[in-house]
């Protein structure tokens, strides 16, 4: 059928099942027809304060229905929402918000943001504002998501893709008005996806304030889900409850289980696969930009072990040598990606350029290879950027918030390897007067950077970490200290 505005798309399926839930969440839930009126009204709020045709619309807001709501009243004004942390710290927000300049900010108190309206956590629309359909309005982009940055600045990736959707395609092959469960952050681009797409298709959507192990298992059978989005980090908590605790829930109903954002470690993947069946585990590789990305199922992973999966069909992948040459099979190299339809036509950043190298060839900054039928293996990071249970963390932007603490010459940030969080956020502090402490330097970038970003372990040194260009040696300083581990 013909693509749907999303200013629209509430309003298609409230119209088949009005009184169906939506949104679960904790012990609230909310109909489709409930969270149509009530973005109705909200729209016209965010409208009233100045959002207009594609403006962006900040929403630093928590797990929850509000999310949701916020989400569709911005693509009913024909705007673009830009989800970022609830708990970042007033500093990182500001930057994001001088990068992007949005029109309003939701889930942050009035006053707090200069020159930018902004709306608290809590929000009601007044209820003079009509709850009817308002006319029908479409974003140039359906979202903008953040991300951090190596110049030390964050970043803006603009979705190039419209605000609207056939509600009959299926993009996580799981079929529509099925059961979702996603207990990841919604302001990070794949819970946001995995929780959008299947809503878009008339999906029931349930989310958690936060993750935890045994309450995933219990909402798996509450709700009898379909599908289920995870990280690693996740799966490796589930399966470290008790054998007993683990398998006294039915999670028969799963069809689907993706994980994606971080490498799975092959021993996780292989028990999950007995657990589940196969068919049930689901990988996805790819970015933001959407430049490219593979799919693997199990059955395909039992085939081809360690692999990412093939590229799917709307982009191509090559693996480039050091002098810039396409390397044959087998060979370890730089992953590069290309969307089919060109390059520029996925995303655009606010913020950065984009490195690309001739025919608009880009990199995630990963090292691999491609086997002879065409699977791609990943066998390490070229970048310096930490996958930290399943988010991206860029080094420079935790040392410049280091950096600017009195007494720090210079530092550096790696990750270590963590059983849990498969890296855990190092910082090696130059600070030669010694007068330099871990508590007031934790304080220090508690201020200014989101608690996931926040170094788990520091470390003091007192000789200079960066070279006569600036230059740091990273992954010389962490293969250090990886083998004196």
């Amino acid at each position: 059928m013909p693509a749907i505005s999303l200013s629209r798309i509430l309003t298609h399926w409230a119209d088949q099942k009005p009184d169906d839930i939506v949104v679960a969440h904790d012990d609230q839930s909310i109909t489709w027809a409930e969270l149509d009126r009530r973005t109705n009204r909200l729209a016209r709020a965010y409208m009233a304060l100045g959002v207009d045709q594609d403006d962006f619309v900040t929403i630093a807001l928590p797990n929850g229905i509000e999310f949701f709501e916020a989400c569709f009243a911005t693509w009913k004004a024909g705007a673009t929402p830009q989800p970022v942390s609830a708990k970042l710290p007033k500093f990182e927000r500001d930057q994001i918000i001088e990068t992007g300049a949005p029109k309003l900010v939701v889930g942050v108190q009035p006053g707090e943001v200069q020159d930018t309206p902004s709306l608290p956590i809590g929000y009601e629309a007044d209820t003079s504002l009509s709850d009817d359909p308002l006319p029908e309005r479409t974003a140039a982009s359906f979202k903008a998501m953040t991300s951090g940055g190596s110049t030390g600045r964050p970043k803006l990736i603009v979705s190039k893709f419209p605000a609207e959707v056939d509600p009959e395609e299926t993009p996580l092959n799981l079929g529509a008005e099925k059961s979702v469960l996603i207990p990841g952050p919604l302001y990070h681009n794949g819970p946001f996806l995995w929780s959008m797409y299947p809503l878009f298709q008339g999906c029931q959507i349930t989310i958690t304030t936060r993750f935890d192990a045994a309450q995933t298992l219990a909402l798996i059978e509450k709700w009898k889900v379909d599908m289920i989005y995870l990280v690693p980090t996740m799966m490796q908590r589930i399966w470290n409850l008790s054998e007993e605790e683990r398998l006294k829930y039915d999670v028969s109903s799963l069809k689907a289980l993706w994980h994606l954002a971080a490498p799975c470690p092959a021993w996780l993947k292989e028990a999950y696969i007995d657990w589940l069946c196969a068919d049930v585990i689901m990988e996805l590789y790819g970015g933001t930009e959407g430049t490219g990305s593979t799919v693997i199922t199990g059955s395909e992973w039992m085939a081809h072990r360690g692999s990412v999966g093939k590229p799917v069909e709307t982009c191509e992948i090559k693996i480039v040598g050091e002098n810039g040459e396409t390397l044959p099979a087998g060979e370890v190299g730089e992953v590069f990606l290309r969307p089919k339809t060109g390059p520029g036509t996925t995303y655009h950043y606010i913020g950065a350029e984009a490195k690309s190298i001739d025919g608009g060839w880009e990199s995630l900054g990963d090292l691999g290879y491609m086997d002879a039928d065409g699977y791609l293996y990943l066998s390490d990071r070229l970048t310096d950027m930490i996958l930290s249970g399943g988010a991206n963390i860029y080094p420079a932007e935790v040392e410049a918030a280091i950096d600017a603490f009195p007494g720090v010459r210079s530092s550096a940030v790696i990750g270590l390897p963590n059983d849990d969080l498969g890296n855990a956020v190092h910082g090696i502090v130059d600070a030669p007067g010694g007068d330099v402490t871990e508590e007031a330097l934790l304080a220090h970038l508690s201020e200014r950077l989101v608690r996931y970003k926040v170094p788990r372990t520091l470390e003091f040194v007192s000789e200079p970490l960066r070279d006569d260009a600036g230059k740091v040696r990273r992954k010389a300083l962490r293969a250090e200290r990886v083998e004196i581990g």
